[in-house]
C-alpha cells in the first residue's frame, strides 16, 4: 500500500502521518509530498526515514492512496492528475466539497456511499465534521429543522504562521502578520475572506456542508470568530427540531453514537474545553440543555481538535473505508 502525503511538512500533514500511525494504517511506502522548496529534506515515518519528493514525481511513483493537505489551488491543479493515474485522492481542502459530482464524506455518517468509483474524495470543512457529527444521530431521532452556530475556532486552523503571529505577540516580538489585526487578547470576529452577502467562506462552508452531508433542508446560519487558543475548535449551537424531546433519550442517543464523548455534569464543572481535546480524535459535547425561549430546541456546546477529527482523522478514516 503506497501512500502519499501531499502536504507532509505542514502542520496538519505533520498530524496526517502521526495518525496514519495511530491508527496502524496498512502503509508499505510513504511518499511525502511538498512544494520544490521542502524537495529533498526528510521526515521519519514508522521507524523509516523518507525523502520529499514534488508533485510530479510522486504521481510517477504511482500511490494507492493520496491524502492532500496543501491547500485549494493544490488540489485542483493535481487530485485530477493523481487519480488519472489510478490514484485515490482523499482532499482536505474546499476544492471539492460542494462539486456534486464529488461525495464529501464523514466516515460515521455516510461513509457507506463510497465505491471504488469514487478516485476523489471529498474531506469536509473542519468546523463541519464536528458539528454535523453531533447533528446527524440527532437529525435521524428528531428531525432538525434550524441550526445557528457560532464557532470559537483555533489559530491552528489558519497554519504555522497564525500560532507565530500569537506567539510574536506574547513574547513582545514583531513579526509577520498572519491577520489584519493581534490575536493574543483578542477575538476576530472574521474566519476566511467574505462574500457579498456579508458572510465569510468559513461560515458558509458550515451551512451548504452541513446541508451536502445530511439534508438540503436544514437551515443552518453561522458565526465564525477566531480565538487565541490552540487546542482545538468550540462551537455554541442551538438546534431546532421537528419533534419534542427529552433530554435523557437525547443524551443516550449522543452517548450511543461512536466519536462522541459526553462531558456534561454541572456538579463537577464538567464540560468540553479545547486545552482539553487537543491530541483526541473524538468530538466532545456538553452544556447540554433546552432552549427555554422556544418549543423542541436544544442548546449545547461542541469542542473537537481541528487538525485531528476536524483533518487528519477523518481523511485518514476515509483511507481505512477504501481499503476495507
Amino acid at each position: 500500500m503506497k501512500v502519499a502525503v501531499v502536504g507532509a511538512t505542514g502542520m496538519v500533514g505533520n498530524v496526517m502521518l502521526e495518525v496514519l500511525q495511530e491508527l496502524c494504517f496498512p502503509v508499505s511506502t510513504m511518499i511525502p509530498v511538498a512544494s520544490e522548496k521542502s524537495v529533498g529534506k526528510t521526515i521519519e515515518f514508522s521507524g523509516s526515514t523518507y525523502t520529499v519528493v514534488g508533485l510530479e514525481t510522486a504521481i510517477s511513483m504511482k500511490p494507492d492512496i493520496a491524502i492532500f493537505s496543501a491547500g485549494g489551488d493544490t488540489s485542483l491543479k493535481w487530485a485530477q492528475k493523481f487519480a488519472d493515474a489510478g490514484t485515490t485522492v482523499i482532499d482536505n481542502s474546499s476544492a471539492w466539497r460542494m462539486d456534486p459530482s464529488k461525495k464529501l464524506i464523514v466516515p460515521e455518517i455516510n461513509g457507506h456511499l463510497l465505491t471504488k468509483d469514487d478516485k476523489i474524495i471529498a474531506n469536509p470543512n473542519c468546523s463541519t465534521i464536528q458539528l454535523v457529527m453531533v447533528l446527524s444521530p440527532l437529525h435521524k431521532k428528531y428531525g432538525v429543522k434550524r441550526v445557528v452556530v457560532s464557532t470559537y475556532q483555533s489559530i491552528t486552523g489558519t497554519g504555522v504562521n497564525a500560532v507565530q503571529q500569537m506567539e510574536n505577540e506574547r513574547n513582545g516580538v514583531e513579526g509577520e502578520m498572519a491577520y489584519k489585526y493581534p490575536i493574543d487578547k483578542n477575538c476576530i470576529p472574521q474566519c476566511d475572506a467574505f462574500t457579498e452577502n456579508g458572510y465569510t467562506k468559513e461560515e458558509m462552508k458550515l451551512t451548504n456542508e452541513t446541508r451536502k452531508i445530511l439534508d438540503p433542508k436544514i437551515n443552518v446560519t453561522a458565526t465564525a470568530v477566531r480565538v487565541p487558543v490552540v487546542g482545538g475548535h468550540s462551537e455554541a449551537v442551538n438546534i431546532e427540531f421537528n419533534s419534542a424531546f427529552e433530554l435523557s433519550e437525547l443524551r443516550s442517543v449522543l452517548s450511543d453514537t461512536p466519536g462522541i464523548t459526553i462531558l456534561d455534569d454541572t456538579n463537577t464543572f464538567s464540560y468540553p474545553m479545547p486545552k482539553y481535546a487537543q491530541g483526541k480524535n473524538d468530538v466532545f459535547v456538553g452544556r447540554i440543555r433546552k432552549d427555554e425561549s422556544q418549543a423542541n430546541t436544544l442548546n449545547l456546546w461542541i469542542v473537537a481538535d481541528n487538525l485531528r477529527k476536524g483533518a487528519a482523522t477523518n481523511a485518514v478514516q476515509i483511507a481505512k473505508l477504501l481499503i476495507s
